[in-house]
């Protein structure tokens, strides 16, 4: 078994995604900083937080939905976090045994399977909601998108699979900072992310990204975001 990671911070920010590789999971998430916590409390702040409940949880067998669900109850008691009100961020877990490869995606950060077939395991429902002028009044709410914050009922309103290891080669899991590579760009296809140095995906998203600073190629919030990739190799 083999496990590669690569990460980078949006030109001239410290990045606010985190990867946590441990003996049978891998963790990726998303920090996104509440518009009014102060800044030693942002995105970053929260997805190390929630990393490390995570680690401390996750050697089990419990469900991975319930194991988030935890792990944001800790940090909503520990550190007083205000529903609505504080930091947040995506998630993508894969938990593996002999037997079978768990996954996990809370909001845009998908999860990839490469195999006998290769199966996308993404959450949508963020994107699906884009053309609304005022998303943020879907966050955490019926109908609208979760992110893990300081509600634990988002844990459970994560999207899971289970695949059983011996179909499975390569897994990846990715922040929307590179998957956009796939989705939007049309850079890549998945299984380019299953084959190429994880460094250079990056650098071409990046360099594609400077070719198109205006936003009309691909119409999108912000130049650049943080990225963030980690891939598993069970036949390695």
């Amino acid at each position: 078994m083999k496990i590669e990671t690569a990460e980078q911070g949006a030109p001239g920010r410290v990045t606010e995604d985190r990867i946590r590789v441990l003996p049978n999971a891998v963790v990726v998430l998303d920090g996104v900083t509440s518009r009014t916590r102060p800044p030693d409390r942002n995105g970053g702040w929260y997805a190390t937080e929630l990393a490390d409940e995570l680690a401390r949880l996750i050697n089990g067998t419990d469900p991975l939905t319930d194991l988030l669900a935890q792990a944001i109850t800790t940090l909503v008691e520990k550190h007083d976090l205000v529903l609505g009100d504080s930091p947040s961020c995506t998630a993508a877990i894969v938990r593996w045994n002999d037997e079978v490869i768990d996954a996990l995606v809370l909001c845009d950060t998908p999860v990839v399977a490469f195999g006998q077939s290769t199966r996308v395991l993404a959450d949508t429902r963020l994107e699906d909601l884009r053309p609304d002028p005022d998303i943020l009044r879907w966050k955490n709410k019926p109908g609208g998108y979760w992110v893990a914050e300081a509600d634990p009922v988002a844990g459970h309103q994560a999207l899971t699979a289970t695949w059983p290891r011996d179909e499975v080669t390569n897994v990846i899991a990715l922040t929307d900072g590179v998957s956009c590579g796939v989705s939007e760009y049309g850079l890549f296809d998945w299984e380019d992310l299953r084959q190429l140095p994880l460094g250079e995906v990056l650098d071409r998203i990046r360099e594609a990204e400077r070719g198109d600073s205006e936003h009309e190629r691909w119409p999108r919030y912000k130049t650049h975001d943080d990225q963030a990739i980690a891939r598993i190799s069970f036949t390695a």
